[in-house]
């Protein structure tokens, strides 16, 4: 009699934590020292999951005193993610440096851009005004088409659908802020002949949930072969302070509190782990579906929205175009 085939589920996403962690930081210091000939490393920390591990990593692989990590929140931060961030780096032994960003952003004119383009939707947003950027479920079978939640001084609520240009201006002013963050991290890793750490993780990397010259430049990317489950699992095995791990992941990018599930990838991490692992992995759509709870249509769904986005967000993981190759430097 034939042994049944197992059960698809959380547990393919199970790994050797300890081991994970020892060979990811064996890799840093490789790429690091060697490779990159620098002398430690500039981390982000954000209050989050991500980039709390790679600190962690950074200091198991060059040592805490070859660590920095930077902290730059702006006005619309949370300011428990400040807290968050510099709990984690007290935790690991590590330097901070505090970068308010706010005044670069006023400068550039971040806030004022935006809202010029949130005010070809919604004429009345003003001062004391709030905002964010969500996504249908990908299970619902409703076009990916992004909303605009505002919410006025009082405390009233609206949603309306974006046309594009006005969805493209509030993205490309908001980047500002990956992108500035950017430039101070590799301000410091110049001062200090350090390499910068990024801190994506594979859903992040393989679904472009990131910034073009902005959260996705890096020197190194130690994570970004790791599903987001992966990362909570190598954050209890580095000892990465409960507050962390217990968070709900967001974005920290907008006026109102917004999750990484309603902004980008419209499922709960863990959901959408096994669907792009079962998609990566030739996993039928019902095997998927009975594992995180919908139905086979809804799991397909899931499947076509990750190939898209896939497709879509392609153009950010392009280098420089050139006309021809050059050897000598490539």
């Amino acid at each position: 009699m034939s042994a049944s085939k197992p059960t698809f589920g959380p547990d393919v996403l199970r790994i050797d934590a300890a081991e994970a962690a020892d060979r990811i930081a064996r890799w840093i210091a490789e790429q690091v020292l060697g490779r990159l000939r620098r002398r430690g490393a500039v981390v982000a920390l954000s209050g989050g999951v991500d980039s709390s591990v790679v600190a962690a990593l950074c200091a198991r692989a060059l040592g805490p005193h070859r660590v920095l990590a930077l902290l730059m929140p702006e006005r619309e931060s949370d300011p428990e993610s400040l807290r968050l961030a510099e709990l984690v780096a007290s935790s690991l032994g590590i330097r901070t440096v505090t970068e308010d960003i706010t005044p670069i952003l006023d400068a550039a004119g971040c806030y004022q851009r935006r809202d010029d383009a949130i005010r070809q939707v919604v004429p009345e947003y003003g001062p004391g005004f709030k905002s964010k950027l969500v996504l249908p479920s990908s299970a619902t079978g409703q076009l990916p088409l992004f909303y605009l939640v505002v919410e006025s001084p009082s405390g009233v609520q609206k949603r309306v659908r974006l046309p594009l240009d006005a969805y493209l201006g509030i993205v490309a002013a908001t980047s500002m802020k990956q992108r500035t963050r950017k430039q101070m991290e590799y301000y410091h890793a110049d001062r200090l002949h350090y390499a910068v750490a990024g801190t994506p993780n594979r859903l992040e990397y393989d679904q472009g949930f990131f910034v073009k010259n902005g959260d996705g430049a890096a020197d190194i990317k130690p994570i970004a072969h790791l599903y987001k489950s992966q990362v909570y699992q190598l954050a209890h095995a580095l000892g990465i302070p409960a507050e962390i791990t217990s968070r709900t992941p967001t974005t920290d990018t907008y006026p109102m509190p917004q999750t990484q599930e309603e902004f980008y990838f419209s499922l709960p991490y863990a959901k959408i782990d096994l669907c792009l692992y079962g998609l990566n992995h030739g996993v039928s759509p019902r095997d998927v579906a009975a594992a995180i709870g919908v139905e086979p249509h809804e799991a397909e769904r899931v499947y076509e929205a990750i190939l898209r986005k896939r497709a879509a967000t392609r153009y950010q993981h392009e280098p420089a175009l050139l006309v021809e190759p050059v050897p000598q430097v490539g």
